[in-house]
């Protein structure tokens, strides 16, 4: 178990953007994009064996060949302002069953992408995913900010369309839980000393058990990311997931009973700083329809 580095890139004191999947998957499809458009290099990964079971066996000609494990890489990039290392992982370990990180498994991985982050001197780690906000659908979702210290919340609300995660009031002023590997990475980022931010996409709580994608949020951000960097970043790719997505859920919406819709509709019209909850009995209605995935963790306001 440990880090494989198969080189190491010189690098000035860069930031770290981490990733894995979550609800609505949007920060590794934030994550994904950029590091895609910006053509980063792979030079490492944390080996697999001791966190996750193989995906699959591969078999030729009936020969063991290979076993399939989720991945964990590191990827670099030097831009003109900033060089950048991204951590892509394609699970979060977890123990007992479960969809999020947790147990001893989850706080290994975590302290191995700091290990790397120390490695290269890293001055930031952000880290990205879902906050599940009572907004309608056809909303563009915020972004809701934690930070690690007093001194980065001017700085956020500088960024397009971010507020403070503490802003949203869903239940109690100022209070709020991230569960999963990206809570966990900044609560021990923090330990040792690193400023870290996390960026969260918000995502309709009616959605939020949903089998698919939200890139709506994915898209928020990443204009969060581009602002952050001083680039220009083409959506196109985004775009057409959104709209992809957008006819999925506008069937779903479509199919509300009348007084339910009516009183979602209403979310169109209030303002966005606390907005009330949907109804229990609309939330019947809507678990009936999705299959829940997982357990209750990830990425949610408390």
């Amino acid at each position: 178990m440990g880090i494989k580095l198969y080189r190491e890139p010189e690098l000035e004191k860069p930031i770290m953007f981490v990733s894995w999947p979550g609800i609505g998957n949007i920060g590794i499809i934030a994550a994904n994009t950029l590091k895609g458009i910006l053509k980063a290099e792979e030079f490492g990964e944390i080996e697999s064996w001791d966190f996750f079971y193989p995906r699959k066996v591969s078999i030729r000609d009936g020969l063991l060949e290979d076993l399939e494990f989720p991945s964990n890489k590191f990827y670099y990039e030097r831009l003109e302002k900033k060089d950048l290392i991204f951590f892509v992982g394609e699970e979060q370990p977890t123990e007992g069953g479960g969809m999020y990180a947790r147990g001893e498994k989850a706080y290994q991985m975590a302290n191995l992408v700091l290990e790397v982050s120390l490695k290269f001197d890293c001055q930031r780690i952000y880290t990205s995913g879902a906050c599940i906000s009572p907004i309608h659908h056809q909303m563009k979702p915020r972004v809701c900010a934690v930070v690690s210290s007093e001194n980065l919340i001017r700085e956020v609300k500088k960024y397009p369309n971010t507020i403070l995660m503490s802003e949203i009031g869903v239940r109690g002023e100022g209070e709020g839980t991230i569960t999963g590997l990206n809570g966990l990475l900044l609560a021990l980022a923090k330990k040792r000393g690193l400023e870290t931010i996390c960026l969260m996409g918000e995502i309709p709580d009616w959605l939020s058990g949903a089998s698919f994608p939200y890139p709506k949020a994915s898209k928020s951000v990443l204009e969060v990311f581009a602002e952050i960097l001083g680039i220009r970043i083409d959506f196109s790719f985004l775009n057409k997931m959104e709209a992809q997505v957008e006819e999925i859920i506008e069937s779903f919406y479509a199919k509300f009973p009348p007084e339910m819709k009516e009183e979602y509709d209403q979310r169109k019209f209030v303002a966005q700083t606390k907005p009330g909850t949907i109804t229990i009995q609309a939330q019947i209605y809507i678990d009936e329809r999705f299959k829940k995935g997982g357990d209750e963790g990830g990425e949610r306001p408390v």
